[in-house]
């Protein structure tokens, strides 16, 4: 599982249109209306952001990571793997058959 944060449900709709369609992700939800309060640039910001999970495989991991700093606005997006310790065999199985070694 991807965490990664847009600026907005476009962007990010478009970042996951690219990892689905290109057999990166299995599965990309998108929830709006989130708040970040982060440091940047010595500045306490505060903005308005989307977040989307991303679900994949590890051996996946640095391919899908290239092309969203390659499609991502911000200098830095954040992209956080989290490791599942667990989930439904079937939808496991679902999402390994859903993301393949290249289109």
């Amino acid at each position: 599982m991807i965490f990664c944060t847009c600026p907005d449900t476009d962007t990010a709709a478009a970042i996951a249109a690219a990892l689905v369609d290109q057999k990166l992700a299995a599965c990309v939800n998108i929830i709006s209306g989130i708040r970040s309060i982060y440091r940047w640039e010595g500045k306490r910001q505060c903005d308005e952001e989307c977040l989307m999970l991303i679900k994949t495989r590890l051996d996946r991991y640095q391919v899908l990571e290239e092309m969203v700093r390659a499609l991502h606005p911000y200098e830095i997006p954040e992209i956080i793997a989290v490791p599942l310790e667990a989930g439904s065999a079937a939808y496991l199985a679902w999402v390994d058959a859903q993301v393949q070694d290249g289109v």
